[in-house]
Formats: structure tokens, C-alpha cells, sequence
């Protein structure tokens, strides 16, 4: 087998400083792919600069949490907050989706009001994921395969880290079985997934050092590191005050993870360009 690595960026669109961090990032550095928010604030600034970089690997990130809606707040009530935002009480959102009828149905028509915007960019759509990997709620996951190959991105990011830490141990037993089932589907689907992602461990903090311990330890198969870089804070509802993506973007970017990556003898790769491999060898 070999290392085949995607290395993305998440919340595209969301600021202006995540925007520059994805472009830069590309040219100069190991990223391959971003995940576009396309309702964020700075949306029609990535498309644009998307537009520049047809090597970037941009898929579409599903927003149902912390962030701003595809539809008027009206017509999804179940969905967000008197500000007309989505909620960030992530338990209740998912008990709400899991037993009410109702707002299954505003859930389903969100998330196809989001595919909608992504393919008015014309961007091709490599993938798909979920702000804060929601697509982990099965409800949310069945809904979003469906609509990837209705939409026709050939993958879906699978959010599971090989454990290295008491913590990492317990994500693993929370969430293991999900996982599987997530994998089973994708697979009679047809759709591709990755074999890991490193990122969930060390969300807002894959800096040099770990980034580069990553790329130390990187198995065979198909990895994706993710992260969420930028090149400066915002002031309109920015990240939260532990994430550090100014450290993240110089990560990227840094001769010594360069060194790292030619040592650890991956190909870089897109979702896109491994499902068309995989239907070449097929």
C-alpha cells in the first residue's frame, strides 16, 4: 500500500484571514483541499479565489451549528436562535433532529438549500464534511449521502483519529460504532472515505510541531489532516479565543513540515483525485 495525504482546511469562507491563509497555504505550502462555508460572511471571496487555484480540492462544509443558515430563520424555527443563528447547543439540536418529524424536515431542507448555494458557485464539488463534524449524527449523515450522490461529490470525510491519548480512547468508544456505520454506508453508496484524519485531537492547534509529528507517524493508506488556519484574527464572531490559526497557516507553510512531508514519503492527493484512481483501478 501507499501514504496518499489530503491536507484541508475547514471553514473556508468563513473571514477574510481564513480565505488568504487557504490561498497562500496552496501555493507555498502542503494544503491540498478547503471546505467551503457557503454562507459564511467571506463565501463569495473564496469562490472567487477558488476560481485561481484549480489544483485546491474544495468540497462544500455543512453548517448546522455555530454559523448562519442557507434559509430564512422563519421557515427552520427548530434549527436556530432568536438571532436567527444556529444554535450551539449541539445535544439538544441532535435529540430534536432524532425524535421530531418536524424538524427533520426543515433539517432536510437546509441541507439541500446549502448544496444548492455550493453548486451555484460552478466549483466542482470534491467532498463533503459537517462544522464540527455534526454529520456524525446518523439522521444527519444518511441525509447528507443521499444528497452527495445526488449533488455528485464523490466523498465524505469520515471524522475518526487513531487514538493517542486517554481522550482520543474515549472518542474512539463514543463514537467507534457510529464510525462503522458511517463506513458500511459509504461503501454501498460508492462513495470514497477517508481512512483517517488527524485534527480532532489537536482541533485549533495543529501547529508545526504536531503537524510535523503527524507526518512522522503517517500509515499507509489515505489520510487527511485538517485544520483551520488563517493569517489573523476577525472580530465578527470569530474562532474560539483557544484555536490558533495564525500557528496553523505557518504550519503549513514551514520548510521544516516540508521536510517532514518528503521524508515521509506520501503522495498528496484530493478526495476528488482518489475517487477518480479508485474508478480507474476499478
Amino acid at each position: 500500500m501507499s501514504k496518499r495525504l489530503i491536507v484541508t482546511a475547514d471553514d473556508f469562507g468563513r473571514a477574510l484571514p481564513v480565505n488568504e491563509a487557504v490561498e497562500d497555504a496552496h501555493q507555498r505550502g502542503i494544503l491540498t483541499a478547503a471546505s467551503l462555508m457557503v454562507t459564511g460572511d467571506a463565501a463569495a471571496d473564496a469562490v472567487e479565489r477558488a476560481r485561481r487555484l484549480p489544483t485546491l480540492g474544495v468540497g462544500l462544509h455543512i453548517t448546522l451549528v455555530d454559523g448562519k443558515p442557507a434559509l430564512p430563520p422563519q421557515q427552520i424555527p427548530d434549527l436556530v436562535e432568536a438571532d436567527g443563528y444556529f444554535t450551539d447547543r449541539l445535544v439538544s439540536l441532535g435529540v430534536r433532529i432524532f425524535f421530531n418529524p418536524r424538524t427533520r424536515r426543515q433539517l432536510a431542507a437546509e441541507l439541500r438549500a446549502q448544496f444548492e448555494l455550493y453548486r451555484a458557485t460552478g466549483l466542482p464539488l470534491g467532498h463533503v464534511d459537517a462544522h464540527h463534524h455534526y454529520h456524525l449524527h446518523p439522521t444527519v449523515f444518511d441525509m447528507l449521502v443521499d444528497l452527495a450522490r445526488e449533488y455528485g461529490a464523490p466523498a465524505i470525510r469520515v471524522p475518526w483519529e487513531p487514538p493517542t491519548s486517554a481522550l482520543g480512547r474515549l472518542n474512539m468508544l463514543f463514537h467507534g460504532r457510529r464510525v462503522r456505520r458511517m463506513r458500511r454506508k459509504l461503501a454501498r453508496a460508492g462513495l470514497v472515505a477517508n481512512d483517517r484524519v488527524f485534527g480532532i485531537e489537536g482541533s485549533g492547534g495543529m501547529d508545526r510541531e504536531r503537524l510535523v509529528a503527524v507526518l512522522g507517524r503517517l500509515p499507509d493508506g489515505l489520510s487527511e489532516v485538517y485544520g483551520h488556519p488563517a493569517t489573523g484574527g476577525w472580530t465578527d464572531r470569530p474562532m474560539p479565543p483557544s484555536y490558533r490559526g495564525v500557528d496553523e497557516y505557518r504550519a503549513l507553510i514551514a520548510p521544516e513540515t516540508a521536510a517532514a512531508f518528503e521524508r515521509s514519503g506520501a503522495v498528496l492527493t484530493t478526495f476528488a483525485a482518489e475517487a477518480a484512481r479508485l474508478a480507474g483501478a476499478a
